[in-house]
């Protein structure tokens, strides 16, 4: 008899709460650091170690989206639960969840050609978000 895996179900709790509001409220990747600091400013006695934790739980169950940075640091947002992927701008951090249809297929085509089956990836694409490009710009 093969067993069905079953989903951790999380305990809800004021910290993790406050993690997912901070979330909520920004359209950008932030860091761990950048959330704990937030919650700190707005008077949440969280520690940084529980922001972590929160996080990972929200990793696990597909709540956030998580990016590594050019030097490593892993970076979190609210998305949406359908597959999508990220524009980011390396400015300012403005995110757009875009899908990528041809994205799909070319990676089921790679996947097959090199006997593959059930591919799966990531595809994030950085670069200058119009406002920081025109504030570049100008004079």
């Amino acid at each position: 008899m093969t067993s069905v895996p079953q989903q951790r179900v999380r305990r809800a709790s004021r910290q993790r709460d406050a993690v997912q509001a901070s979330l909520a409220s920004s359209d950008a990747f932030q860091s761990a650091q950048d959330l704990y600091a937030t919650l700190r400013e707005q008077g949440n006695p969280i520690g940084l170690a529980t922001v972590y934790r929160a996080l990972q739980g929200m990793v696990e169950d597909d709540e956030v989206d998580v990016l590594r940075t050019d030097d490593g640091e892993a970076i979190y947002r609210r998305c949406s639960p359908t597959h999508h992927h990220h524009l980011v701008c390396r400015s300012c951090g403005a995110t757009v969840e875009v899908e990528g249809p041809d994205v799909e297929a070319w990676a089921a085509q790679v996947a097959a050609e090199h006997g593959f089956t059930a591919p799966d990836h990531v595809v994030e694409v950085f670069g200058t978000c119009a406002s920081c490009s025109a504030a570049r710009d100008q004079p």
